[in-house]
């Protein structure tokens, strides 16, 4: 065993040697300036073209390409209000939307054939969301005599007579229960923002979106007519205000809604999906 060992160590050596000398053999010495020359011309290659290339393809292709995209898909069915305190009254005037406080708005009818009565009640208290001392609007829905749903709504009046709707806090009953508060936003959390309730100078063909918290409250409208003529339990008017309302979150649900100038909401019919209908039968005042 020790031998064998011996030969391969000798076999090992001699094998060395022989690469050793092959490889002195086989290198040759350049001429002047071919390898600076060579070297150079490769490396100007990868690093102007290779690095050019990435530039003009990656940097100006991808990032702009990508700038672009992040562009338009952040402003894609996006929605956004710019809000300043300074411009907001402390009054709501709006003829078509007057919340004057201490003044109840009762509204009967009917919602897939069961018996309603909302209560809309102007409080005195406030409430400030995004700088803006908003009124607060106590909305009570009864079905077969019972509680079904309290909403506190928050309105703000504009120097331009437009009212703004700068999110709820909604509460559902059940028995006397709170059984849920979907439905709830306010103006400046989460992404929410301020809608237009009412425009100050209302023209047939505005289109406007009411409140915005994406998956959640995205009610729109649009102004169709001026000139309507209602009755209702509380009276008869004319040239009244006509709105188509939806929302893209209940594609199958659509309503109408007649406003009368110094009275406000008059009646609400839903024209499209569930059979309901709301009319003032009454205004209270303290």
């Amino acid at each position: 065993m020790r031998s064998i060992k011996r030969f391969s160590f000798f076999v090992t050596v001699v094998l060395i040697a022989a690469m050793l000398f092959a490889s002195g053999c086989s290198q040759n010495t350049p001429e002047e300036g071919t390898t600076e020359e060579t070297g150079g011309e490769v490396t100007e290659e990868v690093t102007e073209g290779a690095v050019e290339g990435a530039t003009e393809e990656t940097t100006e292709g991808v990032t702009e390409e990508a700038t672009e995209g992040a562009m338009e898909t952040e402003g894609e069915g996006g929605y956004s209000s710019v809000i300043n305190p300074d411009d907001f009254v402390e009054v709501i005037d709006n003829p078509y939307f007057p919340l004057t406080p201490g003044t109840t708005f009762v509204y009967e009818g009917e919602s897939e054939g069961e018996p309603i009565r909302d209560e809309v009640y102007v409080t005195n208290e406030t409430r400030t969301v995004m700088g803006v001392k908003t009124i607060v609007v106590r909305d009570r829905e009864f079905e077969d005599g019972e509680l079904a749903e309290e909403t506190f709504d928050w309105y703000a009046q504009d120097k331009d007579g437009n009212v703004w709707y700068f999110g709820e806090d909604s509460r559902e009953y059940d028995e006397g229960e709170v059984v849920s508060t979907e439905g709830s936003w306010e103006a400046g959390v989460n992404g929410a923002q301020p809608g237009i309730i009412m425009k100050g100078n209302p023209q047939v063909g505005d289109t406007y979106r009411q409140e915005y918290l994406a998956g959640e409250a995205e009610d729109m409208a649009e102004v169709v007519s001026m000139n309507e003529s209602v009755s209702v339990p509380y009276g008869s008017f004319e040239n009244c205000l006509k709105t188509r309302e939806w929302t893209p979150l209940e594609p199958g649900i659509e309503e109408n809604k007649y406003y009368a100038a110094e009275t406000g909401l008059l009646l609400e019919i839903t024209v499209r999906g569930e059979a309901e209908k709301l009319e003032l039968v009454e205004i209270i005042t303290e």
